[in-house]
């Protein structure tokens, strides 16, 4: 089944389970005054039940979203997953013991009811979803949502990477197509050349690849690297045989699917709670930002467009995570078709295409805010590595190694590399910008990003920026 198709069962299973254990507590805790319609608790507040329960459906959502109970998992083991919500709904149910329920228990029978409760919700979300990885795992086995693959290795081990998948249907991995670096000999090369590597990123989009499975020996490393830095970007996840673990340490998590033994390399460090907290936190602040400041901002656009021709927002296609472009929106700082004379260039200081308006609201850093709808609309986050623009791309991934790791994670408005370094002016600029892009990504956490957001806006206030 397609991954929205497998949100909305869990969605809906998920509901249904919170909703009716909720009306299994009630009925319980309030026994003989019980009524569907409504009814009167020990301390004279109304109680309708069926209000109750849709109320605690939403609850149990959102608790399951913090927690990363609806990211994909394709294939993974059902009983891993059990494990995973019975940890969810205990903190959960303790959570409502202590904020909504405790005020309610009936004196000797709070334990048992809150035991029976947590039975319930735990139950009847684990059938309904036992019940929804059944059916996706019955409709991968016959070859529906499967996962496209691509095999890069030596033929040798192609060949027995390939069988081993076929061997594991339920894995969901679908080889079709693999890039063979010729027999490995004694020395370690291959005898076609390296350069085979070299078709990696065409294959992946002409096959619509999702997984990139590496099956190199322990002492390649060189092929390794190659890999990774052509498959930076990508929309693929790379996996390998375990026995090259001692060469990429830390950056792997090793993972067995259905049997099929796999190394998933360079998973996000970031927890599904603080991914979830980061994202609602991005919505929050956007929403503040725009509607607070509505006056200043329908002020700013007034401004800019009437000291110079041309229209007040700006608009410019940019690459986000995974390589997909988006447009991204500024007020306008610069004079208009700054660039149809030279071209695509850095900003520089003192910069003569800049507008009156437009150098203050650089220096300012208002010149930004019109980014909070690409924020709202989930193209970028308030922190994160900053967008560029697809001719940049297309020209630095070539000169800087590893330059597309930094669209692993979305944009953000600010980021590391913006409150430590200055803008980029030169090809030296970007190069050290990258290496905070990517501290940043591997040390990603909601610390680090409020640390980098105070950063941000001490400059603001003091008018530090460029």
């Amino acid at each position: 089944m397609s991954r929205k198709v497998e949100f909305a069962a869990l969605l809906c299973t998920d509901t249904l389970a919170a909703a009716a254990s909720c009306l299994v507590y009630l009925r319980f805790q309030f026994q003989d005054d019980f009524r569907w319609l409504g009814f009167s608790a020990p301390e004279g507040a109304v109680v309708y039940p069926l209000y109750a329960a849709l109320g605690l459906a939403v609850y149990w959502v959102l608790i399951y979203v913090f927690a990363g109970m609806y990211r994909e998992r394709h294939a993974s083991s059902r009983l891993d997953e059990l494990v995973s919500l019975a940890k969810v709904v205990s903190v959960g149910v303790l959570i409502l013991v202590f904020s909504i329920f405790i005020d309610t228990l009936r004196a000797g029978a709070s334990a048992s009811i809150m035991l029976i409760y947590w039975g319930t919700t735990l139950g009847l979300t684990s059938m309904g979803r036992l019940l929804v990885r059944s059916v996706q795992k019955s409709l991968i086995i016959r070859g529906f949502g499967v996962r496209r693959a691509l095999v890069v290795g030596w033929s040798n081990k192609v060949e027995r990477l390939h069988a081993d998948t076929a061997r594991y249907p339920a894995a969901g991995i679908q080889v079709v197509g693999a890039l063979r670096l010729g027999q490995k000999g004694g020395t370690g090369q291959s005898t076609n050349g390296v350069h085979a590597i070299d078709r990696l990123p065409q294959l992946i989009e002409d096959l619509e690849i999702r997984d990139v499975l590496i099956a190199l020996g322990s002492d390649d490393h060189r092929e390794l690297a190659e890999v990774l830095r052509l498959c930076d970007g990508k929309a693929v996840t790379l996996k390998i045989v375990p026995d090259f673990y001692s060469v990429i340490g830390g950056m792997a998590r090793t993972e067995h699917i259905y049997g099929l033994p796999l190394i998933e390399v360079l998973p996000l460090p970031m927890p599904a709670w603080e991914e979830s907290t980061k994202r609602l936190f991005d919505i929050g602040v956007a929403l503040v930002v725009l509607l607070a400041g509505l006056p200043l901002w329908i002020l700013l656009t007034i401004l800019a467009g009437m000291t110079s021709p041309g229209p007040a927002i700006f608009r410019q296609k940019r690459v986000g995570r995974k390589g997909r472009l988006f447009t991204i929106y500024k007020f306008r700082t610069m004079c208009q078709d700054a660039e149809a004379s030279s071209g695509p260039v850095w900003a520089k200081e003192d910069d003569p295409r800049f507008t009156p308006v437009g150098r203050w609201l650089r220096k300012m850093r208002l010149d930004e805010v019109p980014q909070l709808w690409n924020v709202l609309r989930g193209d970028m986050s308030l922190v994160g590595p900053r967008p560029e623009r697809p001719y940049f791309v297309e020209k630095l991934r070539k000169e800087i190694p590893l330059y597309n790791r930094r669209h692993r994670v979305k944009p953000g408005i600010t980021g590391w590399a913006q409150v430590m370094w200055h803008y980029d002016t030169s090809l030296e600029d970007v190069q050290q910008k990258v290496k905070y892009d990517l501290f940043y990504i591997e040390n990603m956490s909601l610390r680090m990003d409020f640390k980098i957001l105070f950063r941000t806006i001490r400059t603001v206030i003091v008018g530090a920026g460029q």
